[in-house]
């Protein structure tokens, strides 16, 4: 009875199920008021589900709304539409709106509007002075409320007839930022604002400035105040005296410091003014500075001043500024329009001027040792002033250079470059030396007591005719070097060897080796070489010739080999020659000794044979004769013929094989000994 209940549940469930059919056609999304929101005013977002049903029946719709992916709104109604009410809209509300509905296990999502909610809410600002001194801070807030970070803030400092200062602040956590401004020298009144923007998908959002603050900006001192005494018309060899003074709330902390053209002249401290007096002269013409300063204020005044000129510089001539020594040297010192001063020449020195002569005039007879500047002082009042300086050189003469290779040996190799160094021990620089080859001037060189020459261009003539002149503003002249004859060394070219004979050389005799040059300067250093294993010098030789010659005695048969020669001059290069081979042989008297001596050996070693031949066939011709007369049995005779060979017939025939062999040994001993 269960079992029918059960199944007569599930049918019913199914027919109830299959009674309730619906579909999404789509779900919309859009904002009230349409397009663009103004900020402070409501907004509604607004999203719809657009469905189709089967029947008239009730279904629960759960609507989220999300703004830039993050959930803002979330209901549950058997409506379907859901509202997401915003009272006040905010810049903080711009954003991509997207909303998801969600009935019996069906989920649907809507497109994405972009919301812009125009404008920002006007920012408050705050000082927290509202009066300070020149020097001290003011510190600003500037507040955008109702707005969400990312922000940035402007804060502008507001000064009469000038353009706004402005700094800018940008922060990503918080609504609200701080800004300090320092208060300078001449601020008077302030005044600060400040506005905020927010960066959206069209730009930037700006919002409007914000209240003004005012700020009353007190002097800690006032300017200062420059003077001079006197204020005008003043001439060098005047006392001026000047005076800096300032009035101030506290002295405290107070420092002035008077200064010309960036020069510190006088300063002192907690003091309401300073003075400072000089004697007047040119020099003191100019601006001068008064400054006061207290914390981190400071104020200036400028004063310039013009100082009238009592007297010109004075001017030193001299009767000449080149001159040879020994002669005679006039300095004369004079002021235009002026003959009363005070006068005294003196010579410049690294360790200070050196006075000659308090007078207009100086007359001396000059050495070297007077080459340098020279100036005049006049002095009228008190005031001293200085010529321009004059320089006078004293040239002592120059002596006889020398002329010489650098390398010291008066030799050059052809092809290198040969340097030459032309020297005067005495003469007062600078020295101008000139180098000849020949009678061509080949170089021109300025210096203090010697100058090189480098000539590239060595030929085989260039065996002499350099020389060097020297000369400097000594009214002597030049003096000449004396000719330098330098020798072209010509390198060693291709040495050759032969002999005589050539080739083949009879033991005992003499043999003449000659090696020559083609090219190379003389004396010519000759060496003679026998390759074995190793190089062994043979002998060796100096010769003022290209070619040399030598006489080995009585060779050997030891000397056979291979030889070559080897030449060298002072270029330092040596050459070789090729090499030739020498065989030593037997002469033609000991080749027919060796013969004779052979074919005697032949014919004695033949007489022997014959003689041994003949011995043997005698004996045996004696036992065949006793046989035939004696009756001896058929048997005996038989036995006889077939008997082996005796041992005299054996060692006849050893004997022929051994004489066969010496003999053929005899003959290749002779032929060795021939060739």
């Amino acid at each position: 009875m269960y079992l029918a209940l059960l199944v007569i549940f599930l049918q019913c469930s199914e027919l109830h199920a299959e009674g309730k059919v619906f579909t999404f056609n789509g779900v919309e999304i859009k904002v009230e008021p349409h397009g663009k929101v103004k900020n402070g005013a409501p907004m509604s977002i607004i999203c719809h589900a657009d469905i189709s049903k089967n029947s008239d029946f009730q279904l629960q719709y759960n609507f989220t709304i999300f703004k830039d992916r993050k959930l803002v709104f979330m209901s549950i109604s058997d409506k379907e539409d859901a509202r997401y009410e915003i009272p006040v809209a905010k810049s903080s509300d711009t954003g991509d709106y997207e909303c998801r509905v969600k009935a019996d296990r069906k989920l649907v999502f809507s497109r994405t509007i972009y919301v812009w909610v125009a404008g920002m809410t006007k920012p408050i600002l705050t000082a927290d002075k509202k009066e300070v001194l020149e020097g001290e801070v003011v510190k600003l807030r500037c507040e955008l409320p109702e707005e969400v970070p990312p922000l940035e803030f402007f804060f502008r400092k507001i000064k009469t007839n000038s353009e706004p200062i402005e700094k800018r602040v940008a922060e990503q956590n918080q609504n609200f930022s701080e800004m300090e401004y320092f208060v300078e020298a001449g601020d008077n009144i302030l005044q600060f604002d400040c506005f905020g923007k927010r960066q959206v998908r069209s730009g930037w959002d700006s919002s409007q400035h914000s209240n003004k603050t005012l700020v009353t900006v007190k002097e800690p001192f006032i300017r200062p105040t420059l003077i001079t005494r006197p204020s005008n018309n003043i001439t060098e060899g005047d006392q001026i005296e000047f005076e800096c003074s300032t009035v101030a709330a506290q002295m405290r902390g107070i420092e002035i410091i008077f200064q010309k053209n960036r020069t510190i002249l006088n300063s002192v401290r907690d003091k309401k003014f300073l003075k400072y007096s000089t004697i007047a002269t040119q020099e003191d013409s100019g601006e001068y500075l008064c400054k006061v300063e207290q914390g981190a204020v400071s104020k200036t005044t400028k004063m310039n001043v013009f100082v009238s000129e009592l007297f010109p510089k004075p001017t030193l001539s001299a009767s000449m500024t080149k001159l040879d020594e020994s002669k005679d040297l006039i300095l004369n010192c004079s002021i235009n329009s002026l003959r009363r001063a005070n006068f005294s020449i003196l010579r410049k020195s690294s360790s200070g001027d050196i006075l000659l002569k308090k007078s207009r005039v100086l007359a001396i007879k000059v050495n070297v040792n007077d080459t340098g500047s020279y100036t005049c002082k006049a002095e009228v009042k008190g005031i001293v002033k200085e010529s321009k300086p004059v320089r006078i050189s004293v040239y002592a003469p120059v002596s006889k250079p020398t002329l010489s290779v650098v390398s010291g040996s008066p030799e050059v190799v052809l092809g290198k470059p040969l340097q030459l160094i032309c020297h005067s021990v005495m003469g007062t620089p600078p020295i101008t030396f000139t180098f000849y080859k020949g009678d061509e001037i080949k170089k021109n060189v300025t210096n203090d007591t010697y100058a090189t020459f480098l000539d590239e261009d060595i030929g085989l003539n260039d065996n002499g005719g350099y020389k060097c002149d020297a000369r400097n503003n000594h009214s002597s002249g030049v003096k000449t070097s004396n000719i330098l004859n330098v020798t072209v060394i010509v390198p060693i070219r291709d040495a050759s060897l032969g002999s005589v004979p050539y080739g083949e050389v009879e033991v005992g005799s003499d043999t003449a080796f000659l090696c020559s040059v083609k090219e190379g300067s003389w004396p010519i250093d000759f060496k003679f070489f026998k390759k074995t294993d190793r190089e062994v010098l043979l002998h060796e030789v100096r010769e003022y010739s290209d070619r040399t010659i030598w006489h080995k005695k009585t060779m050997k048969r030891k000397d056979t080999g291979t030889y070559y020669c080897m030449a060298s001059n002072r270029a330092s290069v040596d050459v070789r020659s090729r090499p030739i081979t020498i065989s030593v042989i037997l002469a033609a008297w000991q080749k027919g000794v060796i013969a004779a001596f052979v074919l005697t050996a032949m014919a004695g070693a033949g007489a022997v044979a014959l003689w041994w031949f003949l011995r043997k066939k005698k004996k045996a011709k004696g036992p065949s004769m006793e046989m035939s007369g004696s009756a001896l049995a058929p048997n005996l005779t038989s036995e006889k013929l077939t008997r082996p060979p005796s041992d005299g017939n054996y060692y006849s025939v050893f004997m022929s094989t051994s004489y066969t062999d010496w003999f053929i040994s005899l003959l290749r001993h002779f032929s060795q000994a021939i060739n």
